[in-house]
């Protein structure tokens, strides 16, 4: 009788956070603003993508291949989704400049920028939470990721910074730490777990 009582009560608790969540994805909470979602061709960047454009957001998808992009955005297009793409290959010059730079942007600057931006919205509100997505490039570098593994270290600094910073303020900040080996879209670089057990 308790177990299935108590199955009841978790059936009844999943079905409230759907509720939640698609209450959550009606008020557009993205609408108006561009997300820059980098290797989103695949994999777990393709899904951030997707899911970001169903919550309203223009996309812009990158990867190093036209051909990945062009697929990406005809498949999320096609599902009436607002989506442009770029290429961005780590093997030009030009791009790897631009790599570097926005991959410090993107990595660094702009979680420090948006968390800033979303505080004061938090505080007014009693609190609120802050994932930052990083890797375990934060504690164990990768060979020729140079700037990806400084980004993912100054990632894990501003995560450690900032959630002293505004526990007082009821905001928790946390941080994931993704395992490139288990990514799809890490195959492009070479980085795979067969490689890496060798």
């Amino acid at each position: 009788m308790q177990m299935a009582r108590l199955l009841g009560l978790c059936a009844w608790a999943r079905k409230s956070v759907r509720m939640a969540s698609s209450r959550m994805t009606r008020r557009d909470p993205l609408t108006n603003k561009v997300a820059l979602v980098t290797a989103s061709t695949d994999g777990i960047g393709f899904a951030i993508a997707r899911r970001l454009a169903q919550d309203r957001a223009h996309v812009v998808v990158s990867s190093r291949k036209q051909q990945n992009v062009d697929q990406a955005v005809a498949t999320l297009q096609g599902e009436g989704l607002s989506v442009t793409g770029t290429v961005c290959h780590v093997g030009k010059a030009e791009d790897r400049e631009r790599l570097v730079a926005m991959t410090l942007d993107i990595n660094v600057k702009a979680p420090a920028l948006m968390t800033k931006a979303v505080v004061p919205e938090m505080e007014k509100r009693g609190g609120g939470s802050v994932v930052i997505v990083s890797s375990i490039a934060a504690f164990s570098p990768s060979p020729g990721f140079s700037p990806y593994n400084v980004s993912k270290t100054a990632l894990l600094g501003l995560n450690n910074t900032l959630a002293i910073e505004l526990a007082p303020r009821n905001i928790r900040v946390n941080c994931l730490h993704l395992d490139l080996s288990r990514l799809a879209s890490a195959g492009c670089s070479g980085w795979t777990r067969k490689k890496r057990k060798a």
